[in-house]
Order: C-alpha cells, then structure tokens, then sequence
C-alpha cells in the first residue's frame, strides 16, 4: 500500500487528535494511530478505549488498505519537516512503514491494524446542532469547576440536560457549582448526559475559531461530535449527578454590585498575603464600601485593600477561598458582576450583570469559616 499526502497538511490533521492519544495506555497499540484509505481519503483514529478522535484527508492513492502508525515518532517527524509531499510505504506483510520526503527517507514499525479496538457506534441516537460559538462558551464556562475526585466520578465531568426550551451545563467540585443555560439549543429528547472532562478539553482545543454548526447525537453511553473534518465519540460518565437545584439558595436579601475587573485584580493581589494552605480572605461590606483583606498569621503577611461597589441589604462580613473567587471571575466576560449573600455561613452566588440573552450564567461559591485576626 502506498499514498501521497502534503506533510504540512497531515501534520494540521493528526494535531487536532493527538491529544487522545496517552503515554501509557490499557492497550499498547493505542500509542498508534489507525490508518485506514478508502478510494483516496485518509482516515486517521486516535483512541484511548473511552474516547476516539476521527478526522480525514485526501490523499493520493492507488489501492485500499489499513496501518497503525506509532503516534510519537510520526508527529516527532512531520513537525521537523518541511511543507512537501511525502510518500507513505507499506510493507502489509511486515506492516513496516517507509517514509519519504524530498531528501530523505525515515522507516518505522508498525503494526496490524486489526488490533487496533473498534470505535463505538453510537446507535439509537436523539441528536441537536449547535454552534462551535455556544458550545465552546459552554465549555469555557463549566470545566474549570468540575472536579478531580475519581472516587466522585460524576463531578469529574458536566452535566448536561437537553430540554424542549433550553439546555443547561452544569459542573460542581462539592466547593463551587457553575450552571450555564442555553435558550437557543433545544430538543425534545428530555435526556441528561454527563461528558467526561478530558473529552470536554480536547473539543475545547480543537473547535475552530470560525463559527461553524456541531453536530451532537448522544445515547444512555456515548456522545457523538462531528464539525469539519472531525469527529469524536466519547463514552458518558454513568453515574447520578448531585441535584444542584436544591443546593442554590433562593433567598439571598444582601447584594452587591461592583465591576469586575476592579474586584478581580484585588483580589489577586490580596491572595498573595493569604494563608497558601487555605488561601481565605475575608470580604467585608458596610454600605457602598467593600473592604477585601487576608493575613498569613505564620508569615505575619497581612493585605487590605477598599473598593466602592453599590449594596443592598445588611452589611456582612464573609470569607471565601480567593483562588475560587479569582478562576470563577476569570471566567466570566461581563464588565460588572452581582454577588447575592444571605449569611456568612450560606453559599454566595455570582452572577454576571451583561450577559448575551441567549445564555444564563450562575456561579455558586461556598464559604470559609472566618478565623479571628
């Protein structure tokens, strides 16, 4: 089997996949990608058991066949060469594969690319489009608050209830909880699915910057993504997710209102004189001042710094975890943002003041407990 292909534009192709590809995995052969021609296009798969990642490109060719190539040493190869067209040997027999380019040829092993796992289908599918514009924000805006805990699985990853008016992601580590809603992506399917992390991340780098449609079909185990020229199906996390609704306060009298990048760069440079094991600081409000400070009693470091914010409601006096607060504002895209309280010991909820009207944004951040000065 032999084919020609641009190596520029294959390396652009395997680029978007190789981040599926771990160093070590279940299966050895997983450390390849699966080559497959089919009248002149390429396919090329990366897997990692629970998520494969598809894409395609033309190519010259004169018979059908199939390879798995180690990923590593091809990607290692394509990288440090030139734009050019390279011509790609297979010995089917030894599956060796033989490279070359304009001044030199590179020989490599491969191997039988019957061994390499097949990808799930994902059948009995309910599906909706969306754009890589919402699907992209939804994903900026849920996985930074998803969390680590293997022995929570179904917090490792984002829920996502598809409904007839709306579809809600929704993320939490037991610390902060993000629910970010959708009026302009709808279906009638009624389904909740929770996407695994990691395949959140790799979509995160590979959508384009151009806004093009995104194909979703998904059943009770695996989602499917198809936009361009690639697809990922990646297996659902099977677990109950927490019921999130009756963690959000509804009664929260004391508001605040304040710019957020005002508040933002205070609070970063408040944290660097936080205690590093708790990173607590303390938010104090009485009438239209906002007195953020932090003290590290081991380093005797103390911080203090006082902004103007608008106030309803009681003067409070709060604590909170000053690199939750810093991530979930980073986070958001509004030039001012409302911070909702009812008690210093009551989870506070942030919320952006001018967002789109096509989205929702609620971020929930418990509280520390205050230590004494």
């Amino acid at each position: 089997m032999k084919f020609i292909v641009s190596s520029a534009e294959l390396l652009k192709r395997l680029s978007n996949i190789n981040g599926v590809i771990t160093t070590n995995p279940v299966v050895p052969i997983l450390e390849n990608f699966l080559f497959e021609i089919n009248d002149g296009l390429l396919t090329v798969t990366a897997s990692d058991l629970q998520t494969s990642m598809i894409t395609e490109i033309d190519v010259e060719a004169k018979e059908d066949g199939s390879i798995a190539v180690p990923a590593r040493i091809l990607m290692d190869t394509l990288k440090n060469l030139p734009e050019q067209p390279v011509t790609f040997s297979i010995d089917n027999e030894t599956y060796s594969v033989e490279i070359n380019s304009d001044n030199g040829r590179y020989k490599l092993a491969g191997e039988n690319a019957t061994d390499f796992p097949k990808v799930p289908e994902v059948t009995d599918a309910y599906s909706v489009d969306m754009s890589t514009d919402v699907l992209s924000s939804a994903i900026n805006n849920t996985i930074f608050a998803t969390s680590n805990d293997e022995l929570r699985p179904a917090m490792t990853g984002v829920f996502v209830k598809l409904g007839d008016t709306n579809t809600t992601f929704v993320s939490t580590d037991g610390h902060r909880l993000v629910r970010y809603r959708r009026v302009d992506v709808a279906t009638d399917s009624g389904m909740s699915i929770i996407i695994p992390r990691k395949a959140l991340n790799l979509l995160k780098s590979t959508l384009p910057s151009e806004n093009v449609n995104v194909v979703v079909e998904y059943n009770a185990s695996n989602a499917y993504f198809h936009f361009n020229n690639i697809k990922m199906i990646c297996r659902l996390i099977d677990e109950r997710f927490p019921d999130y609704e009756n963690v959000i306060p509804a009664e929260n009298p004391i508001e605040m209102t304040i710019e957020r990048n005002e508040i933002l760069g205070s609070l970063k440079r408040i944290s660097i004189y936080a205690n590093k094991t708790t990173h607590q600081i303390r938010l104090k409000i009485t009438g239209s001042e906002l007195t953020i400070s932090a003290e590290d009693l081991d380093f005797s470091n103390e911080a203090k710094e006082t902004l103007a914010c608008e106030h309803e409601g009681e003067d409070i006096e709060i604590g909170f975890n000053a690199k939750f607060l810093v991530e979930m504002l980073s986070n958001i895209h509004s030039k001012s943002i409302t911070l909702q309280m009812s008690a210093p010991n009551r989870a506070g909820l942030i919320i952006p003041k001018d967002t789109d009207e096509s989205e929702d944004i609620l971020m929930l951040v418990m509280p520390v407990m205050l230590n004494n000065y």
